[in-house]
C-alpha cells in the first residue's frame, strides 16, 4: 500500500522533469571540485566524499524540496552525520549475521561502537526529517500544491502518519544518496583504470552536452541519445553493484526449483556474485566491458539491452518484481547526469596506482560496497568543458 502511494513520485513523467535539478547540481559540484585545483589544473581529492555530498543535495531537492548545501559546506550537520556512519561499515557484516540469528531488539542492545554511532545518527536524522515535514506542511497549507517531490506526494495522499513519513524519509535519504554516491565512486575508479574508456566517454559527452559554464539545462532526451554513456553506466552498475547483497524473508512456505523454503527463512541475494556469473554473462563476465551494452546492428538491439545476459535476473543491482528498487529510474538518471559532468570536465587518475589491481583494492562491505578509506584521485581539468 505504501509503495503504491509513493509510485507517482517515481513515474517517468516526474523523473524526466528532474533532469535540470540533476544537471544543475552536477555543474555545481564540478565547479566546486575545480576550485580546489592547483595552478596546473590538477585537484587531488576524495571522489567518494564529493560524490556523497552532491548526491545528498540532490535527494534533498528532489525528495523533499530542500537544498542541504552539502557541496558548498562539508560541515553541514546532515552530511557529517552520514559521514560518521561510514566508520560503522566494518561491523555491518557482523550485525547482518546477528540480525538473522537474533531478534533486532537484542542486537541493537549489544554494546558495539557501531550501535552507539548508529543510534546517535538515527536521532539526528529523524529530527531533521521531522523538521522537514513541519516546514513542508506549512508551505503546502499556504499555497496550492505544485511540488512533486517525494515528500509532497506522500503528504498529499493523506495516508501516512507523521512518524511513518519520518520512516519513509529516513529510507529515501539514505538509499537515495548513498547508493548513487557509491556508483559514482566506482565509475571514477573504473575510468581511472581504463583510460581508453574514459577518453571515449569524454568525447561523447563533449559532443552531445552543453559546456558546464554555459548555464544551460539538459533533458532526458539528451542523455538517451548518448549510447556510450548509458553503456558505461550500465556496466558500472553490473560490475560494481552499489548494494553488494540484500535479503528477503519468506512470508509463506514455498519452493525454489524444488528446494523447500520454509516460512520465515531469510534468503540472501548477492548482486556482486550474480552480476558477474559466467554461466549467465559468458566467459567475459569478469571483464569491465561497456561494449556489451552496445548494439552492433538492429538485430543485436535486444541482446545489447540486457548486456548479453542469458536472462533478466542476471542483473540484480535493482532486483526485479514487485519488491524491486522503487527508485531505480531516479538513481540511473541521476548517475548518468553526474558521471557525464565529472568526466566531461576532468581526466581522472588514481593517486595510488596499485589500486588498479583488484587484489590490492580493499573494499568495505556494508549496506553499500565502497573502497576502504575513500577513493583518492588526481582530477586534471581538461579545458573546453
Amino acid at each position: 500500500m505504501q509503495r503504491r502511494n509513493l509510485m507517482p513520485a517515481f513515474a517517468f513523467r516526474h523523473i524526466k522533469d528532474l533532469y535540470p535539478v540533476f544537471w544543475r547540481k552536477a555543474r555545481e559540484v564540478v565547479q566546486a571540485m575545480s576550485a580546489t585545483a592547483n595552478s596546473d589544473g590538477i585537484a587531488t581529492l576524495d571522489a567518494l566524499d564529493w560524490a556523497n555530498r552532491c548526491t545528498l543535495d540532490i535527494i534533498g531537492l528532489a525528495g523533499m524540496g530542500v537544498d542541504f548545501g552539502s557541496i558548498q559546506d562539508p560541515t553541514n550537520p546532515l552530511a557529517t552525520t552520514y559521514k560518521s556512519l561510514t566508520g560503522t561499515q566494518g561491523q555491518a557484516s557482523l550485525l547482518g549475521i546477528l540480525l538473522i540469528l537474533l531478534p533486532a531488539w537484542l542486537v541493537n542492545r549489544i554494546p558495539l561502537r557501531s550501535n552507539n554511532v548508529i543510534n546517535n545518527a538515527n536521532r539526528t536524522i529523524r529530527n531533521v526529517c521531522r523538521e522537514l515535514i513541519r516546514d513542508k506542511k506549512c508551505r503546502m497549507a499556504n499555497k496550492d500544491r505544485t511540488d512533486v517531490d517525494i515528500l509532497s506526494v506522500a503528504l498529499e495522499s493523506g495516508l501516512f502518519s507523521d512518524e511513518n513519513l519520518v520512516d519513509q524519509l529516513m529510507t529515501f535519504l539514505a538509499a537515495g544518496h548513498d547508493t548513487t554516491a557509491s556508483a559514482l565512486t566506482w565509475a571514477t575508479y573504473a575510468l581511472s583504470c581504463y583510460p581508453d574508456v574514459q577518453t571515449r566517454l569524454r568525447d561523447e559527452v563533449r559532443e552531445r552536452l552543453p559546456r558546464l559554464d554555459a548555464d544551460a539545462d539538459i533533458t532526458s532526451a539528451d542523455i538517451d541519445k548518448m549510447p556510450y554513456l548509458n553503456a558505461v553506466c550500465n556496466e558500472v552498475l553490473r560490475f560494481f553493484s552499489p548494494v553488494p547483497r540484500t535479503s528477503r524473508e519468506a512470508v509463506e512456505d514455498t519452493t525454489v526449483q524444488g528446494y523447500p523454503i520454509p516460512k520465515g527463512s531469510v534468503i540472501l541475494l548477492s548482486p556482486w556474485a550474480t552480476n558477474v556469473d559466467q554461466n549467465l554473462w559468458g566467459g567475459d563476465a569478469l571483464e569491465f566491458k561497456p561494449e556489451r551494452w552496445l548494439a552492433k546492428d538492429a538485430v543485436d538491439t535486444k541482446s545489447a539491452s540486457s548486456g548479453g545476459a542469458s536472462c533478466v535476473y542476471a542483473f540484480l543491482t535493482f532486483l526485479h518484481g514487485p519488491r524491486s528498487c522503487i527508485g531505480a529510474s531516479f538513481a540511473k538518471s541521476e548517475f548518468a547526469c553526474l558521471l557525464a559532468a565529472w568526466v566531461g570536465r576532468f581526466e581522472f587518475a588514481l593517486v595510488n596506482d596499485e589500486m588498479r589491481e583488484r587484489e590490492k583494492l580493499v573494499v568495505r562491505y556494508g549496506v553499500t560496497a565502497r573502497p576502504k578509506g575513500g577513493l583518492p584521485v588526481r582530477a586534471r581539468v581538461v579545458p573546453g568543458f
